[in-house]
């Protein structure tokens, strides 16, 4: 699904790290958790509500090597499953509900 604003990481979403850089993603609201390799660990790092995917996919390409071609597809992929998970979110980029203009 495509997005007009960055993705954010849920603030209460605790990320903790394991070894080799694999990390598990907790949500304490749902006590769900969800593991994630180094690559994810690297994206959700920069989900900060600034980086459209472009810049995501540019910062994978720079710290990793051997990316392959669909890593664009793959990128929005995981965030927009974490975003399902109620892991990831978007500014909501709407009419302002105070404009009475139609």
């Amino acid at each position: 699904m495509k997005h007009s604003s960055p993705p954010i990481a849920n603030p209460l979403v605790v990320l903790r790290e394991e070894f080799d850089n694999w990390a598990i993603l907790f949500n304490p609201d749902t006590g769900d958790a969800v593991g994630i390799n180094p690559v994810g660990v690297a994206i959700w790092k920069i989900l900060d509500g600034q980086n459209p995917m472009e810049h995501i996919v540019e910062a994978i390409r720079n710290q990793f090597s051997q990316v392959p071609e669909q890593v664009t597809k793959e990128a929005a992929a995981f965030v927009d499953h974490l975003a399902r998970l109620g892991y990831v979110g978007y500014e909501f980029v709407g009419k302002d509900t105070d404009d009475p203009s139609p």
